[in-house]
């Protein structure tokens, strides 16, 4: 429980410098925070971030999917 407030703090408090775009096991584009480890979802047609990507709780990290807001 606390790991999980710890990383959702330095989430929102880091600069975040982000690696080039990689695609998933399942076709999906994704970017990471080289200074964090968050994962944002990439469209490579508008060439932006759409949104922070969350592991699913069983802790696959193969199976990313997009944080509802």
């Amino acid at each position: 429980m606390a790991a999980q407030f710890l990383k959702r703090l330095l989430g929102r408090l880091c600069p975040h410098q982000f690696s080039w775009p990689h695609s998933g096991i399942h076709g999906q584009d994704y970017q990471v925070c080289l200074i964090c480890g968050t994962a944002y979802g990439y469209d490579w047609t508008t060439m932006r971030r759409t949104g922070e990507l969350v592991a699913p709780p069983d802790g696959r990290t193969e199976l990313l999917h997009e944080k509802q807001s």
